[in-house]
């Protein structure tokens, strides 16, 4: 049957939802604060616009983080997300249980790029949770934590927000 063509496609097992984030649970947490952290070493003199990623290898449970790396000629620049995921991929890694990302632009959620997405699903035999949040910069000059307990987090997915991806599906 033709719809046979389709079985192996990804499909999300959660759907998109926005919690607060003082109803996360530590682990999350922790991820999403290295973000953050990471976050502050983005090198963005051209578009001024800082993101940071994490991702928890799902077999060690190491955190590996990335920030966004421009250049003047813009093409050779390297996204959050793809910067953690290669150093993790360097270390041995290539399974991941969750990962964060966090920018800021005022009322909206900054998500992956496309082309992040497919790279993310490329190690994604499984849905990877993602957790998309707002960097406030105003805590860091006021010496605030990042976040705070009422903080919207948006808990998305891999597979939500790449669906029906490509995927090689040799074995």
């Amino acid at each position: 049957m033709m719809t046979d063509l389709t079985k192996n496609f990804a499909r999300a097992e959660k759907a998109e939802k926005v919690v607060t984030y003082g109803s996360l649970d530590s682990s999350v947490q922790e991820l999403l604060t290295a973000a953050f952290e990471v976050r502050q070493r983005a090198y963005a003199p051209y578009s001024g616009f800082k993101v940071g990623a994490a991702f928890r290898a799902r077999v060690s449970g190491q955190i590996f983080t990335g920030c966004n790396v421009e250049n003047a000629a813009f093409t050779p620049c390297s996204c959050a997300e793809r910067t953690a995921l290669a150093k993790a991929v360097s270390e041995g890694a290539t399974e991941f249980s969750a990962g964060a990302v966090l920018a800021y632009e005022p009322d909206v959620f900054t998500t992956p790029c496309g082309v992040c997405r497919q790279f993310i699903r490329e190690f994604a035999t499984d849905d990877i949770q993602i957790y998309v949040a707002q960097a406030i910069d105003a805590r860091i000059a006021a010496k605030e934590e990042p976040f705070q307990s009422e903080d919207p987090i948006l808990c998305t997915s891999i597979f939500n927000l790449l669906p029906s991806s490509f995927r090689t599906y040799r074995k």
